[in-house]
């Protein structure tokens, strides 16, 4: 995003877009955007990782 850009359609575009005349269009915010990627695998993998830790307080118990 360019600096001073919002994570939702500026007003401008929301004006163009419901213009009478316009082509019609779906405006959507950088979440939006970041969810339909994911959803279709553009550019971008989901991996699901586990983080196991070892409790040393409990072994020392034993």
């Amino acid at each position: 995003m360019r600096r001073g850009q919002t994570d939702y359609p500026a007003r401008e575009a929301i004006k163009e877009a419901t213009r009478d005349g316009a082509p019609a269009i779906d405006l959507v915010d950088g979440d939006q955007l970041a969810d339909k990627l994911k959803q279709f695998c553009l550019g971008m993998k989901t991996e699901m990782i586990e983080n196991v830790t070892v409790d040393g307080a409990w072994f020392k118990q034993l």
